[in-house]
């Protein structure tokens, strides 16, 4: 690990980055960290009807950008993958069909945040995103 004196304080200074692991520079310790995600599971009940979702978030955005992901169940020609949004104060979740199936193409789902945990609002296919009331419960 480099050090320099630093001549004001008196004092050998070395680098850590972020995760406190020592570098060799300075320019090191500040470099722009590599993208995170990190798995998040969400389940939208519209009556009967039941989607799970599994999305990939950016922890370090708030509202957390959905970076990836799929509905994995409930709808039509699942798997459907996560092409964008995010989840904060409101939410925004917007996915193209992967699998087979004569449905929709396209699903867009939007809510805003209440406790405990929940997304309530409306989603829709095709371009649309109030066809259908929901609730949407985060897991984590």
């Amino acid at each position: 690990m480099t050090t320099e004196v630093d001549e004001q304080a008196g004092v050998w200074r070395g680098y850590l980055d972020p995760s406190g692991r020592q570098v060799e520079s300075r320019e090191e310790a500040f470099a722009a960290p590599e993208a995170v995600t990190a798995l998040t599971k969400l389940t939208l009940h519209n009556g009967a009807v039941t989607f799970e979702i599994e999305a990939q978030i950016n922890p370090n955005t708030y509202p957390f950008v959905l970076t990836g992901g799929q509905i994995t169940s409930g709808i039509c020609g699942a798997p459907w993958n996560i092409t964008g949004g995010y989840l904060g104060d409101d939410m925004r979740l917007d996915a193209a069909r992967a699998g087979g199936g004569s449905c929709a193409d396209t699903i867009t789902v939007v809510g805003e945040f209440v406790n405990p945990g929940a997304y309530r609002g409306t989603y829709g296919f095709n371009g649309t995103s109030s066809s259908f009331h929901h609730t949407t419960m985060y897991h984590g």
